[in-house]
């Protein structure tokens, strides 16, 4: 039977920071991934300066810096007729190295994290493996049963402490005594992909038009766009056509017009307009014997702002306190 002290349920990044401090710290852990590989668009790619402070302490500033990223140093918005830009936040103003908020695909900071793990010899990531259920013995949660995506098999594997990182669609919600509790949220946004030039604002620019607030972050050779709709309108608002959505959410500001009208690529098909179906919920108890929910599991609150919930800057800290929290009393366990 497959043992391990503490058995990490998703591999985002969450996941991947409580499983390196536990392994640091010499707790043996194991981490169960479901999908093959981290590469997904649309991800919460913004680290924020406390996070650029924690991968410093962590020694990893260095090769983080090596990977492929764009700086946002300020916040503006477009004022009056001619929609000229004006700087409503000056990220740039806080105090330290770290003032900037880095933008860096999310699948590239998780490929980091494991490869620093996987220098401990505690830690264990095993990919394609989705949890299906929980182990419970005499009301206690004692591990997981797994498939593996590519062999199709099944397997169980018993741990001192399990901890559930897998987001809002984790199985721990499912448990009713854990009370999960959800808020009303008035929208839902889209995201999508403009193409940008270096004559282009900078940083990251929101706009208010009649229809839509959009918001547009600096990628370097793109805009990462954001369009909020009203909650459960996707299927309706589709069906008046994709011309129509990108007027309407250029109309307000010449300079977007000319990323909708003269440049390539642009969207060309619904497909590449991806729905976040936004969610405010949060369990009313975070964990039970042999249990523990943290990030998303435990509270989702996924609005579409530079301090999104689902973004890396906020989901880093819930495993760095909890790793802290924990490491001593696992260390007195043998699974």
């Amino acid at each position: 039977m497959e043992r391990t002290t503490c058995c990490v349920v998703g591999g985002g990044p969450a996941g991947m920071v409580l499983g390196l401090l536990l392994a640091r710290a010499g707790v043996e852990v194991t981490v169960l991934e479901k999908h093959g590989d981290f590469l997904r668009d649309f991800r919460g790619d913004t680290v924020h300066p406390s996070t650029l402070r924690l991968l410093d302490d962590l020694g990893l500033a260095d090769r983080f810096a090596a990977l492929p990223q764009r700086h946002v140093r300020s916040i503006r918005l477009p004022i009056g007729r001619d929609g000229d830009l004006f700087t409503v936040g000056e990220i740039s103003a806080l105090p330290g190295k770290y003032n900037y908020v880095a933008m860096v695909p999310q699948w590239d900071l998780l490929d980091l994290l494991a490869n620093e793990a996987k220098r401990e010899p505690t830690f264990q990531l095993r990919m394609n493996t989705e949890v299906t259920s929980f182990l419970m013995e005499r009301g206690r949660v004692t591990g997981v049963r797994y498939r593996d995506r590519v062999a199709g098999s099944t397997g169980e594997l018993r741990a001192t402490l399990t901890v559930a990182c897998d987001g809002r669609g984790s199985l721990a919600r499912a448990l009713p005594e854990l009370g999960l509790r959800e808020f009303p949220c008035p929208m839902d946004v889209w995201w999508f992909r403009l193409p940008r030039e270096e004559r282009d604002p900078q940083g990251l620019v929101g706009n208010a038009g009649d229809r839509y607030l959009t918001a547009m972050i600096d990628r370097g050779d793109y805009w990462q766009c954001a369009a909020l709709i009203p909650k459960g309108a996707d299927d309706a608002w589709r069906a008046q056509g994709l011309d129509q959505f990108l007027a309407s959410f250029a109309e307000a500001t010449p300079w977007i017009r000319q990323c909708v009208a003269d440049r390539e690529p642009r969207p060309r098909s619904w497909d590449e307009v991806k729905l976040l179906d936004v969610r405010m919920d949060r369990l009313r108890r975070w964990h039970r014997p042999g249990l523990l929910c943290i990030g998303d599991a435990a509270h989702a609150a996924r609005y579409p702002t530079i301090h999104d919930d689902s973004h890396t800057g906020q989901s880093v800290h819930p495993p760095v306190q909890t790793g802290n929290g924990i490491q001593s009393q696992l260390g007195r366990h043998d699974p």
